[in-house]
Formats: C-alpha cells, structure tokens, sequence
C-alpha cells in the first residue's frame, strides 16, 4: 500500500506540474521554483509534513521535498545551534541528495556521452 500511496502522491504533484507548463506561460524552470518554494513554505507552515508522513517518497522525492527538506534542516540547526543554522541547517540537510545528483548526473554523462540539441 506504501508504494501505492507514493505513486499516487507524487504522480499527483508531477501532474500539476506538467499542466501549469502547459496551460500557463510558466516555463520548467519557473515551476521549478515554485514547487520548491511551496514545498519550503508548506514545510514551515508545518502542512508539509503530514503529506510525507502519509506519502514517503512520494511526498519527497519530487521538488517540494527539496523545498521540505531544506525548511526541516534549518528549523532543526536553528534549534541546536541558534541563528547561525539559519545558514548551516539547509546545506547540511541536503548535501547528501545534492552530491548524489552530481555525482551520478556527471558519471551518467560519462557514460552515454551527451549530445547539445
């Protein structure tokens, strides 16, 4: 039921995102931003959670989780470490994610060697 729940979840959110790029003027890379946005606000807001305790991955592999995952490690540096986790919580949060999408994204580009259009 897990990975029901997720695939539905997340289909859900990559839907919207599909349809705000084809019935609005919004390009990728303005979704982008807003789905990481809302995810940081919603995540703040403390709405954010409840969806990821219900979807897992669903909830936080697309771009509203960057946005949850970012807000999740601030508040959570801030409480351990004052105001200088405002700073230091959202880069410790995601580094793991963000050096696993380098790392692969660059071996990846080794591998199949990539072609401009």
């Amino acid at each position: 039921m897990d990975y029901i729940k997720a695939f539905i979840i997340g289909g859900m959110i990559c839907a919207l995102g599909q349809i705000l790029m084809d019935f609005t003027p919004l390009a990728p890379a303005h979704v982008l931003v807003l789905f990481v946005t809302l995810g940081a606000v919603l995540s703040g807001l403390g709405l954010y959670q409840p969806l990821v305790d219900f979807a897992g991955a669903g909830a936080t592999v697309p771009l509203p989780g960057f946005g949850h995952t970012l807000v999740k490690g601030v508040i959570e540096e801030v409480n351990k470490s004052g105001l200088l986790g405002i700073l230091t919580g959202g880069l410790k949060s995601a580094a793991a994610g963000i050096t696993a999408a380098v790392v692969f994204g660059y071996l990846m580009a080794l591998i199949f060697n990539p072609r401009p259009k």
